[in-house]
Parts: structure tokens; C-alpha cells; sequence
């Protein structure tokens, strides 16, 4: 028989601050980008990863992998940047359904035109918030939830 360990009374707290926390933060670097008249942070996420996948692009799925988001959402994220110029979609030559993604020089201007506005708010979100060392005890403490 396999014992059941005890329920952590902590952990509906943690969830909840977790969640409070992110949402704020990234509220928070939303607004620093609209105010920059940069795209928003979903936007960031996207043009990073195919920017990483270069020269040869990236699939549409392989994205989602990377991304975590459902397919329905992602295409429309896909479909708003594309149609802002930022990113390529071409048919896939090994799957006539699929699609490579690929970088606009435009796409990877947006890209570096946002990080440095997307690191301050991060820097102003959580490291004004935390001390070094109290930011990286909760780094490690966030790593073992993942």
C-alpha cells in the first residue's frame, strides 16, 4: 500500500499567489509595451522563438510546443502578425497542411525595438520587489515546480 502524504496547507497560497503575481507582472510589462507603441507580449514570445529557429524557420507546431498555447489561439496570434508584416508563412514541402514560420526583417526589428522596454518593466515588476538573493532563492524555488 502506498501512503498518501499529507495535503500541504500551503500550497492553495502559493497557487494563488503564483497566479496573482504573474498576472500582475505581466499587466504590467503589457502596459510599458503599449505605451512604447510596441506589440503586445504575446507577440514577443512568438518572434523570439522563430528569431531562434533561424535561418530555416520554424513549424507551426513546434511553435505551439515551444509556446504552450492551444492550437485555435496561436493561429490568430499567427495570423495577427503575419498580417503586421513581422513574420512569413509559407507551405511546409513535407506536409502540404503545415506551415514554416519564418522572421521579416521587420519581425526582428519589432523583436529588438521590445526587449528593451520588456526588461525594464521586468526589472521594475520583480527586481525592485526582491533582493538579489531573495530573487534567486525564489528562482530556485520556482525550478522545482516546473
Amino acid at each position: 500500500m502506498h501512503s498518501t502524504p499529507a495535503p500541504n496547507p500551503h500550497a492553495e497560497t502559493v497557487w494563488t499567489r503564483l497566479i496573482r503575481a504573474s498576472t500582475r507582472v505581466q499587466a504590467e510589462i503589457e502596459a510599458a509595451l503599449k505605451a512604447a507603441g510596441l506589440p503586445p507580449l504575446d507577440w514577443y514570445d512568438v518572434l523570439w522563438e522563430i528569431e531562434k529557429a533561424e535561418p530555416d524557420g520554424l513549424r507551426q507546431f513546434a511553435l505551439q510546443e515551444r509556446l504552450l498555447l492551444p492550437q485555435y489561439g496561436l493561429s490568430r496570434l499567427i495570423a495577427r502578425i503575419a498580417g503586421a508584416g513581422l513574420i512569413t508563412r509559407t507551405p511546409c514541402p513535407e506536409d502540404g497542411r503545415g506551415q514554416i514560420l519564418a522572421l521579416t526583417e521587420a519581425g526582428a526589428a519589432a523583436r529588438k525595438a521590445m526587449w528593451p522596454v520588456y526588461a525594464a518593466a521586468m526589472q521594475q515588476a520583480i527586481g525592485t520587489r526582491l533582493a538579489g538573493d531573495e530573487a534567486r532563492r525564489l528562482a530556485d524555488l520556482l525550478a522545482r515546480l516546473v
